[in-house]
């Protein structure tokens, strides 16, 4: 098995203490190497995916009702009231 001479490496309590910045890393296609003691024990590598983002734009046009009135006073009128209990 070849090593790699560029991957990153970090011992577990510096990379707990500085995880935002070796994720950055992980994000931009780097492999980080957890080390415990100088030995290696755990890879991060970056997921590869082809999914992109897939929100559609729209998607929820017409869902949304209007409603028009005081929206201070109750909805159901107070002679309803008894229903709900």
């Amino acid at each position: 098995m070849g090593y790699n001479i560029d991957m990153k490496m970090a011992n577990i309590a510096d990379f707990k203490n500085r995880l935002s910045y070796f994720i950055s890393l992980v994000e931009k296609g780097e492999e980080i190497e957890v080390c415990k003691r100088n030995v290696p024990i755990a890879k991060v590598t970056p997921i590869k995916s082809n999914k992109g983002n897939r929100t559609t734009l729209g998607c929820g046009k017409g869902t949304v009702i209007f409603l028009s009135g005081d929206l201070s006073e109750p909805f159901i009128p107070p002679g309803n009231w008894d229903m709900l209990s």
